[in-house]
Protein backbone atom coordinates (compact mmCIF):
# COMPACT_ATOMS: atom_id res chain seq x y z
CA UNK A 1 0.00 0.00 0.00
CA UNK A 2 1.45 3.34 -0.73
CA UNK A 3 1.38 6.35 0.86
CA UNK A 4 -0.53 7.84 -1.68
CA UNK A 5 -2.93 5.40 -1.68
CA UNK A 6 -3.46 5.83 2.26
CA UNK A 7 -3.82 9.39 1.89
CA UNK A 8 -6.01 9.14 -1.17
CA UNK A 9 -8.80 7.39 1.41
CA UNK A 10 -11.97 9.66 2.34
CA UNK A 11 -11.72 10.94 6.17
CA UNK A 12 -14.33 8.25 7.14
CA UNK A 13 -12.15 5.66 5.25
CA UNK A 14 -13.93 3.23 2.70
CA UNK A 15 -15.06 -0.17 3.00
CA UNK A 16 -14.26 -2.57 0.22
CA UNK A 17 -14.26 -6.51 -0.44
CA UNK A 18 -15.21 -7.38 3.47
CA UNK A 19 -12.84 -4.52 4.70
CA UNK A 20 -13.05 -1.27 6.26
CA UNK A 21 -9.73 1.05 5.25
CA UNK A 22 -8.80 4.22 8.35
CA UNK A 23 -6.53 6.46 7.72
CA UNK A 24 -4.48 7.36 11.00
CA UNK A 25 -1.65 9.93 10.81
CA UNK A 26 0.74 10.06 13.72
CA UNK A 27 0.74 13.16 15.83
CA UNK A 28 3.14 14.59 18.11
CA UNK A 29 0.13 14.17 20.74
CA UNK A 30 0.17 10.11 20.13
CA UNK A 31 3.97 9.90 20.95
CA UNK A 32 6.22 9.44 23.79
CA UNK A 33 9.80 11.16 24.05
CA UNK A 34 11.01 8.73 21.90
CA UNK A 35 8.79 9.68 19.52
CA UNK A 36 7.05 6.14 19.20
CA UNK A 37 3.36 5.58 19.47
CA UNK A 38 2.85 5.06 22.74
CA UNK A 39 0.91 1.49 23.49
CA UNK A 40 -2.59 3.00 24.42
CA UNK A 41 -3.09 4.96 21.44
CA UNK A 42 -3.37 2.19 19.13
CA UNK A 43 -6.55 1.41 21.06
CA UNK A 44 -7.85 5.04 19.92
CA UNK A 45 -6.93 4.37 16.52
CA UNK A 46 -9.37 0.95 16.44
CA UNK A 47 -11.91 2.63 18.35
CA UNK A 48 -12.11 5.64 15.44
CA UNK A 49 -12.28 2.98 13.24
CA UNK A 50 -15.07 1.32 14.36
CA UNK A 51 -17.14 4.64 15.23
CA UNK A 52 -15.85 5.39 11.28
CA UNK A 53 -17.81 2.03 10.29
CA UNK A 54 -21.04 2.69 12.14
CA UNK A 55 -21.03 6.02 10.48
CA UNK A 56 -20.47 4.72 7.02
CA UNK A 57 -23.18 2.09 7.53
CA UNK A 58 -25.56 4.79 8.56
CA UNK A 59 -25.35 3.78 12.33
CA UNK A 60 -23.90 6.78 14.28
CA UNK A 61 -23.76 5.89 17.79
CA UNK A 62 -25.95 8.75 19.35
CA UNK A 63 -29.02 8.27 17.10
CA UNK A 64 -28.48 4.16 18.06
CA UNK A 65 -28.72 5.30 21.93
CA UNK A 66 -31.48 7.65 20.95
CA UNK A 67 -33.71 5.06 19.26
CA UNK A 68 -32.81 1.86 20.88
CA UNK A 69 -31.42 2.76 23.97
CA UNK A 70 -28.63 0.93 23.62
CA UNK A 71 -24.43 1.40 23.93
CA UNK A 72 -21.43 -0.47 22.86
CA UNK A 73 -18.92 -1.35 25.28
CA UNK A 74 -15.45 -3.51 24.45
CA UNK A 75 -16.13 -6.59 26.32
CA UNK A 76 -12.63 -8.00 25.66
CA UNK A 77 -9.24 -7.27 23.63
CA UNK A 78 -6.04 -8.77 22.77
CA UNK A 79 -3.47 -6.50 21.27
CA UNK A 80 -0.35 -8.19 19.47
CA UNK A 81 2.51 -5.64 19.10
CA UNK A 82 4.53 -6.30 16.06
CA UNK A 83 6.43 -3.56 14.97
CA UNK A 84 6.38 0.05 16.79
CA UNK A 85 4.75 3.61 14.75
CA UNK A 86 6.93 6.38 14.26
CA UNK A 87 6.37 10.56 14.68
CA UNK A 88 4.56 11.80 11.11
CA UNK A 89 3.66 7.80 10.21
CA UNK A 90 0.85 7.66 7.96
CA UNK A 91 -0.89 4.46 9.11
CA UNK A 92 -4.29 2.39 8.11
CA UNK A 93 -6.79 0.75 9.94
CA UNK A 94 -8.03 -2.22 8.34
CA UNK A 95 -11.24 -3.81 10.08
CA UNK A 96 -13.41 -6.56 9.47
CA UNK A 97 -16.20 -8.30 11.70
CA UNK A 98 -15.54 -11.38 12.93
CA UNK A 99 -18.52 -13.00 14.83
CA UNK A 100 -21.85 -11.73 15.38
CA UNK A 101 -23.96 -12.78 18.37
CA UNK A 102 -27.16 -12.17 20.17
CA UNK A 103 -25.23 -9.52 22.04
CA UNK A 104 -22.00 -9.24 21.05
CA UNK A 105 -20.23 -8.65 18.01
CA UNK A 106 -16.24 -8.79 16.97
CA UNK A 107 -13.88 -7.37 15.00
CA UNK A 108 -10.17 -7.87 13.55
CA UNK A 109 -8.41 -4.61 13.17
CA UNK A 110 -4.71 -4.54 11.56
CA UNK A 111 -3.18 -1.56 11.86
CA UNK A 112 -0.64 -1.17 9.17
CA UNK A 113 2.27 1.23 7.84
CA UNK A 114 2.16 1.03 4.04
CA UNK A 115 2.90 -3.11 3.89
CA UNK A 116 4.15 -4.19 7.08
CA UNK A 117 1.69 -5.20 10.02
CA UNK A 118 2.62 -3.04 13.48
CA UNK A 119 -0.40 -4.17 15.71
CA UNK A 120 -3.02 -6.89 15.63
CA UNK A 121 -6.22 -6.13 17.15
CA UNK A 122 -8.72 -8.70 17.97
CA UNK A 123 -11.79 -6.78 20.02
CA UNK A 124 -15.30 -8.00 21.20
CA UNK A 125 -18.27 -5.37 21.36
CA UNK A 126 -21.06 -6.12 23.80
CA UNK A 127 -24.46 -4.12 23.22
CA UNK A 128 -25.44 -2.71 26.77
CA UNK A 129 -28.81 -1.18 27.81
CA UNK A 130 -29.43 2.23 29.58
CA UNK A 131 -29.56 0.00 32.85
CA UNK A 132 -25.96 -1.50 32.63
CA UNK A 133 -27.14 -5.20 31.26
CA UNK A 134 -26.36 -7.08 28.35
CA UNK A 135 -29.23 -6.66 25.72
CA UNK A 136 -29.53 -8.29 21.87
CA UNK A 137 -28.66 -6.46 19.29
CA UNK A 138 -31.08 -5.04 17.20
CA UNK A 139 -31.95 -6.58 13.88
CA UNK A 140 -31.52 -3.66 11.85
CA UNK A 141 -27.97 -3.46 13.27
CA UNK A 142 -27.15 -7.03 12.61
CA UNK A 143 -27.99 -6.84 9.46
CA UNK A 144 -25.53 -3.63 8.25
CA UNK A 145 -22.86 -5.21 10.57
CA UNK A 146 -23.37 -9.01 8.29
CA UNK A 147 -23.37 -7.13 5.30
CA UNK A 148 -20.02 -5.46 5.85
Amino acid sequence: MSVRQICDLPQSGVIESGYHRFPVRVYYEDTDNAKIVYHANYLKFAERARTEILRLLDLEQTELNRRFGLFFAVKDCFLKFVQPAYLDDLLEVRSRVTQMRGASFSFEQVIMRRDQVLVQCDIRIACVSEKGGPARIPAEISQALNKF
